[in-house]
């Protein structure tokens, strides 16, 4: 079945003309700053004015010169003003069909659709900025499964088509988890999202206080350190209460309605509320899971879980890996797994732990840079030399903890392996997934039979690792022969 040639909405040249603002923003910044001391304000409009215009008719052309089709086992795209592109993608390609509605999206009864292949070439993929819902239900239908599609009779339409391959797809109950608006609010109010949100509001500030009057920044300046340090002490609680807000709501609109489906050889999730999200996760591309716990979270007894994704592509924007689940008590992590994600099983209790003689390294490792400090603020002010040597003992406590963390487990064809950064982070990769597995040494380890293992899967095409410091070169050993001695891939 091939349908005929399609253009986007007329909304797409909407989104072509913000795009294009927005990436322009920056480059014509530095001469709105110029025009700031130099009085040149009438250059900088007239300019602005003839670069809006430009893009206008750039999108314009753009949007008229975009079309796509789509034939039974593909889609064929064409693009391009004066140099025409033609693209055409295979379903056979195809990793993952992503449907996203922001507000404009929402309110026109339209949708986005991402088609993001195999490949490592981002030019491959494609992006419809705005289709109607209809026909980016119909699109990810079509493509997302890999079987041949019915042809139907003219009269029925799309719909008929549609209705029957969503009868295929419900006959069975699918697993299925939805996070409550009461997780979302834990959620929020236990994320690290509160000190980004803080530094993105000082450099927001900064940036600002380069335009305010000095006689009114001197003013105020002087009416703050004026106040009473009781005053100054509940206007800063209140400033943080009001960023630690903000982090609530951001996760309230980011993940409002999240809901996670297990389908045959797919994760399908939804969620947001002002920008509605669809995304796909295709099971074969999966190469780890990940559960997280903050420093604040794990006393409480809760976690993230999220997946690392093979992809070939550098530079999206997007995160290192995928969250399949914000918030759960940790006590319900086997049954989610159990019920979305059978191939991976989680039994901390089991994990194999480090010798005691690899306390030294860790806390040696993280508390170096703040001795050194210490030894040389004693040296030259040794009056001020108490506060290095606090950070020093906070460092060898947290280098304990890491210690404490730190462990493995291999649980027949999968290795759980658990580390701490700040929080703690535990890794369940599958014996396929392990891309390679190195053992290091230097001369204190082989005198005390230590070893460091390091493992990598692939993920954003680079790969990452995870590396596990100072086991017992027996456990190393045994890790590698499971590793190395398999009959056959899996």
């Amino acid at each position: 079945m091939m349908s005929e040639p399609k253009r986007l909405h007329p909304a797409g040249m909407i989104f072509n003309i913000i795009q294009a603002i927005r990436h322009s923003v920056f480059g014509f910044l530095p001469l709105v700053l110029l025009a700031v001391g130099n009085d040149a304000w009438f250059y900088v409009i007239l300019g602005a004015s003839i670069l809006i215009g430009l893009i206008i008719i750039f999108s314009v052309l753009s949007w008229f010169r975009y079309t796509y089709q789509l034939e039974e086992d593909q889609i064929r795209i064409e693009q391009g003003i004066l140099i025409r592109k033609k693209r055409t993608i295979s379903k056979h390609r195809i990793q993952s069909i992503d449907l996203s509605q922001n507000i404009i999206h929402r309110m026109m009864g339209l949708t986005k659709v991402q088609i993001e292949t195999a490949g490592s070439d981002h030019r491959i993929d494609a992006t419809l900025s705005a289709v109607t819902k209809a026909d980016g239900k119909m699109l990810h239908d079509q493509l997302k499964y890999k079987k041949p599609v019915t042809v139907v009779d003219e009269n029925e339409g799309t719909e008929g088509l549609k209705q029957e391959i969503n009868e295929e797809v419900q006959e069975k109950d699918y697993p299925q988890k939805k996070v409550t608006p009461k997780a979302l609010l834990a959620a929020g109010s236990t994320s690290g999202s509160f000190g980004i949100i803080l530094g993105l509001f000082g450099l927001v500030f900064s940036e600002l206080e380069t335009f305010i009057p000095d006689r009114f920044y001197n003013q105020a300046t002087e009416w703050l350190f004026s106040q009473a340090t009781q005053v100054l002490i509940v206007f800063a609680v209140v400033v943080l209460i009001l960023l630690w807000l903000i982090g609530i709501l951001q996760t309230l609109i980011q993940y409002w309605n999240f809901t996670i489906t297990r389908y045959d050889k797919e994760l399908f999730i939804t969620r947001g509320l002002l920008e509605k999200k669809q995304s796909t996760i295709p099971l074969k591309r999966i190469q780890a899971v990940g559960i997280k716990e903050t420093i604040i979270r794990q006393p409480l007894g809760l976690a993230s879980v999220y997946v690392e994704i093979a992809s070939g592509e550098i530079g999206q924007n997007q995160d290192m890996h995928t969250l399949i689940f914000p918030l759960m008590r940790k006590k319900h992590i086997v049954t989610f797994l159990k019920e979305l994600l059978p191939e991976y099983r989680y039994q901390p209790k089991e994990l194999i732990k480090l010798p005691k003689k690899a306390i030294p390294y860790y806390m040696i490792r993280v508390a170096l840079v703040p001795l050194i400090a210490t030894i040389v603020i004693a040296i030259m002010f040794f009056e001020f030399a108490w506060i290095p040597l606090i950070v020093t003992l906070i460092a060898c406590i947290y280098g304990y903890f890491q210690f404490k963390t730190t462990g493995y487990l291999i649980q027949n064809q999968q290795l759980l392996v658990q580390t701490r950064i700040i929080s703690r982070d535990t890794a369940l990769v599958q014996h396929k997934r392990l891309q390679s597995l190195q053992k290091k040494q230097h001369i204190l380890h082989r005198k005390q039979g230590l070893a460091t293992l390091d493992t990598a899967i692939l993920n954003k095409f680079v790969g990452r690792h995870f590396i596990v410091r100072e086991l017992r070169v027996e456990d190393v050993n045994q890790i590698a022969d499971w590793y190395s001695y398999r009959e056959k891939p899996l």
